[in-house]
This record gives C-alpha cells, structure tokens and sequence, in this order.
C-alpha cells in the first residue's frame, strides 16, 4: 500500500471526514482490519482563512507547499490538498515536490462524466465559485459548470461561519435546497458539493439531481492510487 500524504485543517470539521472515509474505503476493499496508510498534516486554519480574505494566495501557496514538502519527506508517496479552494494553490504544492498531487477537480470531474452529468451547479466557497482555477479545470475535461449568482455571499457564509465551525442549521440546509432548485431550473443536470463540508449539510440524495460529493470523490481516488489503481495522478518531474 502506497502512503498518502494529506494537507488538512481546511477545515478540521472535512479533514475528518477525509481520516474516516480513506480508512474505510480501505477496509472495505481489502477487509478485516486494514486501514489506510496515512501522514496528515493539518494547518491552523485562521491565519489561512485570514490570506484568503485578502486576496494574498501567494502567501498561502508558499504555506501549502512547506506542508507538501514536509510530507514527501516523512514519507508520503502522493499528497492531498484536503479542500476545492485551496487547489487554487495545486501550482505551488506541486512545484514543490517530487511525488504526484491527486487533484480533487480531476476526480470531481470524472465522476460527473460517470454520471452523465454536463452542466453541473457548483455549489462552493465564493473563492471557489468566482475564480477560473476549478471551473477552469472542470471545462477542460468537457463540463460547463453553473454557479449561484445572488446567493454566492449566503452560501459563503454558511460554509465559513458555520459548517467549518461544526454548526449544521436547518434553515441553511433549506436555502441551499433552494439554490439548487433554482439552478435546476436554469438548467443545471447535477450537482457538485464543491467545498468539503457541504456533505455535512446535505446528503447527495436530497438534491433531486446526480450528485458529487468532492470529499467522496478525492477519497475514493486517492485511494485508488494507494492500492494501485488510480491513473490520473502524474508525478511532477
């Protein structure tokens, strides 16, 4: 089994969903009481959140890319960027290191095409919805992505004000049902939970569309590649 090696805390509240997912996907497969091979390093996520409200991604890529760096050399074979916004900074992480990113857009991406999905609302953090770097990486592998419009600051707000808090409401969980109807009704034929904490606020079933868990996706992937299986992941040099 390959060592995987992850960048978390961004938020605590995903990072654990990725320790459990990637441990039973690999029980699941292998059975009995294997579990997955593991190195986290997880960020304090206040003086990330901080940069990114102020635009400075230099700042936080050249952090990424020292958690990177120190993974590959505790070992890591393959890194993980536990979070869609901060793929913003794959460029950097992957500059930094030897061993191959497993890029979460990627793997978004082909369970989408898996589902037959081709106008996907991307339902993420306002960094993640406004800038190229995701829907960029969505249309090259032949999606047209959709994103809320007015509804981008609530969305935001609820991911960064209570979801990365551990706080799941019931009138967010409503209002974001809302959002997906309204994108379904311009058009959108699935959905992605483009942020890694979505998943703790809504189930894919309640959609009423095909659905991407990103968080599910990027697990299953990686865990793909620690088995060795997965094909996407090409290594830096």
């Amino acid at each position: 089994m390959r060592t995987l090696g992850l960048i978390g805390g961004m938020s605590a509240e995903s990072t654990a969903i990725y320790y459990r997912e990637l441990n039973r996907l690999v029980r699941d497969r292998l059975g009995g009481l294997h579990s997955a091979q593991l190195i986290l390093w997880s960020v304090d996520f206040a003086p990330i959140a901080q940069l990114q409200a102020k635009d400075d991604w230099a700042a936080t890529g050249a952090r990424l890319a020292d958690a990177g760096r120190r993974l590959e050399a505790a070992g890591a074979e393959a890194l993980l960027i536990c979070a869609n916004t901060m793929h913003i900074n794959a460029p950097e992480v992957t500059a930094a290191v030897s061993i191959p990113l497993i890029h979460i857009g990627d793997a978004t991406a082909s369970a989408l095409k898996a589902k037959g999905v081709t106008r996907p609302l991307l339902l993420a953090t306002r960094f993640t919805m406004e800038k190229a770097f995701y829907r960029d990486r969505l249309a090259a592998a032949g999606l047209s992505p959709l994103t809320p419009d007015a509804e981008r600051e609530r969305l935001h707000a609820v991911i960064f004000d209570e979801l990365c808090q551990g706080l799941v409401r019931e009138d967010s969980r409503q209002a974001v049902l809302e959002m997906i109807a309204r994108g379904k009704a311009a058009g959108a034929d699935g959905v992605i939970f483009g942020c890694t904490e979505i998943g703790l606020l809504l189930e894919p079933e309640a959609t009423g569309l095909p659905t991407v868990d990103t968080t599910i996706v990027h697990c299953e992937a990686a865990v793909d590649f620690a088995l060795g299986q997965y094909r996407t992941a090409t290594p830096n040099r």
